[in-house]
Formats: C-alpha cells, structure tokens, sequence
C-alpha cells in the first residue's frame, strides 16, 4: 500500500534538499526513507534505487539551473551576458550545494539528450555567438566556460579561497574579466 502524502516529485524535492544539507553522495532511498520515517520498502513504488533517486535530483537541479540562467541571460549579449551567466551558476552553486553537485551527476546519453543540458549548452552557445567563435572553436570555448565556472565554484565550496587575499569574490570578478578578454581575442588554431 502507497503511504498517502508520498509521491515521486515530493520524494525527490526532499532528496534535493537533503542533497544541499548533507552532500549529494549522501542521498539514498534509505535516507529518503528515515527522513519520512517510513520503510524504505515503500518507497520502491515511486523510485527504483538510489541511482534512479539521484537520476530524478540531477534533472531538477539542470531544469532549476536552467531557468535561473535563463532569466539573467535575458536581453544581454557579450560580456554582460557571460557575467549573468557565470553569476547564476555561481549562486545556485551558494545556494543548493548539493544541487549543484547533482547537476555534474553522470546521466546516461538517452537521458542526458532529453535533459535540461541541452538548454545549458544553448545558451552558453547563444553567448559565444556574441564572441564571433565558429566551430570547433566555439565547443573548445564552452567546454573552457564549463571547467572554469564549475572549479571556481568547487574549489570556492571546498573553502579554498577562505582564508586568503584578495577575497573570493575579487578573483571571480578578475576571472570573468580575463574570460571576456580572452573570449574576444580567441587564439587560432
């Protein structure tokens, strides 16, 4: 018998936000389980094991990354528009740690072509149009922007710029500077 109140979308919003408190590699339908205070038999009607749990939290934190990106890309272009994007990553990232982490979670390829990552690539595409970068150079360029945004945010959360001068916030204001300059004057290959 289904435990009334309990739905898939309920359970996974709560293992997002157990996700943000305790680390995304913390969530488990059993954890899901203790949460409610239920057995973590019954939560098997509504999720199959914590892969696909962790699957379900992974799309929410894309489609919710997306749509903040989205709005602060919103009639920007260039450098702007790379700093609005770049900003939203960076605090959703402050914001649902574990989120984020389950944002990078390995998707398997039917998956990962019918997520919200596709929209991630677009827009960082739609920026680059901006930087007058053809292909490849413009799958280099996103795949730079990606390794950037997402270490400065991991390094930042893993506390490595804590105790140290200048203040984070300085170096990720002179990052986005020297992406922008690089971006304009992107080598030849």
């Amino acid at each position: 018998m289904v435990r009334a109140g309990l739905s898939t979308e309920r359970l996974v919003r709560a293992g997002a936000e157990l996700a943000d408190e305790a680390g995304f590699e913390q969530v488990t339908v059993s954890a899901l389980a203790r949460r409610f205070d239920v057995k973590t038999a019954s939560l098997y009607s509504h999720l199959r094991n914590s892969h696909d749990l962790r699957t379900r939290i992974a799309l929410l934190a894309l489609e919710e990354l997306a749509d903040r990106a989205a709005e602060a890309l919103a009639g920007r272009a260039g450098k702007d528009a790379l700093t609005a994007f770049a900003n939203a990553y960076r605090d959703y990232a402050r914001a649902h740690p574990g989120r984020f982490e389950a944002a990078r979670y390995r998707l398997d390829p039917e998956t990962a072509a019918a997520s919200a990552g596709v929209r991630h690539a677009q827009m960082t595409r739609a920026i680059l149009r901006g930087y007058d970068l053809a292909e490849p150079e413009q799958t280099h360029a996103v795949r730079l922007l990606g390794s950037v945004f997402s270490g400065y945010v991991g390094l930042e959360s893993a506390g490595g710029f804590d105790h140290s001068a200048p203040g984070s916030q300085e170096s990720w204001d002179r990052v986005l500077d020297a992406l922008d300059v690089l971006l304009r004057n992107w080598p030849a290959s």
